[in-house]
């Protein structure tokens, strides 16, 4: 157990540049990379942003050097890792609120549906009631219709029996030569 923290401390240190990396340009250009990554990504703080001194005003080289590689490093390591926590949560109540959103929509659907059905079964009970309906009617106009052609036929009939009746009374006053009172009876004396 004791080796495995010193086995990460020389990892660390191996992974630090040397002095001899350290002087020269190539040191300033990677302290500003450093920088200008965590700034792009935004994970250090605006206090610990404006904490750092620049990198050409730093006196103390090596094992302060190191121990402030070492907190910026874990510093980023921990706001990394909140930021994936973040993302992960965000994505959670994402995910739970798509749930919950489909989950009204299949509701909704079937709501509708059963709505729509009941709809159209009463549209369609109310179709044959209005054909039931008509075909009464129907059967009424047509009785009516019998009816009348009934009591035309009759009276036709009639008519034709009057006629007739008519025609054998005005023979019979020809025959006879007597003048029907009915008709004339204004006019005979």
């Amino acid at each position: 157990m004791g080796e495995e923290p010193k086995k990460a401390e020389s990892e660390a240190a191996s992974q630090l540049p040397t002095r001899a990396e350290e002087d020269g340009p190539v040191k300033e250009e990677k302290e500003a990379s450093l920088n200008d990554a965590a700034n792009e990504k935004g994970l250090v703080p605006a206090s610990e942003k404006a904490a750092d001194p620049p990198a050409a005003a730093k006196v103390s080289r090596g094992s302060n050097n190191r121990d402030t590689l070492l907190a910026r490093v874990e510093s980023e390591k921990r706001y990394a890792l909140i930021k994936a926590w973040e993302e992960n949560e965000k994505a959670k109540v994402e995910n739970k609120a798509h749930k919950k959103l489909s989950a009204v929509a299949s509701w909704e659907t079937t709501k509708k549906a059963y709505v729509e059905a009941k709809i159209k079964k009463f549209e369609e009970k109310l179709q044959r009631k209005k054909a039931e309906y008509a075909e009464k009617m129907k059967n009424k106009a047509a009785e009516f219709h019998r009816v009348a052609e009934e009591k035309k036929a009759v009276i036709e009939a009639k008519k034709g029996e009057e006629c007739l009746e008519v025609e054998e009374t005005a023979a019979k006053y020809r025959a006879t030569g007597y003048t029907p009172r009915k008709f004339l009876g204004c006019f005979s004396s």
